[in-house]
């Protein structure tokens, strides 16, 4: 007979085994963020994802800080600095990227007040290192 496992479980299985799973889980849980502004949920699934790739102990060990500061970070109710977020995941295997909305015809195209720069991708992508934040 099989044994069963909670939801938690299954994922952190599924997590530790397949990174692009795992980062498939953040992205769609930063599009959440970008939906409702719901910075827990958001949290929540990179919490989920550090503590499949070791816990947090690993990761603050990884990126060169305190592991009770990535746990405050994580808890807070703010979204993590920029500079912070873009550590946290790169020691993830991943990076923040910028792409276009779905609807091309909204009117937040026509606002733009500087010209995107030229890119092959049509997918832009940025990816900025701690040093370039400050």
């Amino acid at each position: 007979m099989r044994k069963l496992r909670t939801l938690h479980e299954f994922l952190m299985e599924r997590f530790a085994a397949d990174s692009k799973e795992a980062i498939g889980y953040l992205d769609v849980a930063l599009e959440e963020y970008q939906e409702d502004s719901n910075t827990h949920f958001f949290l929540l699934g990179i919490q989920q994802v550090i503590e499949a790739r070791g816990g947090v102990s690993e990761v603050a060990k990884k990126i060169g800080i305190d592991p009770q500061r990535l746990s405050d970070v994580l808890s807070s109710e703010k979204v993590p600095r920029l500079d912070m977020l873009n550590t946290i995941l790169q020691a993830l295997g991943c990076r923040l990227s910028i792409e276009p909305l779905k609807d091309a015809g909204s009117s937040a195209d026509k606002d733009y007040a500087v010209a995107p720069r030229e890119s092959t991708d049509p997918h832009l992508e940025v990816a900025a290192e701690s040093s370039d934040l400050r």
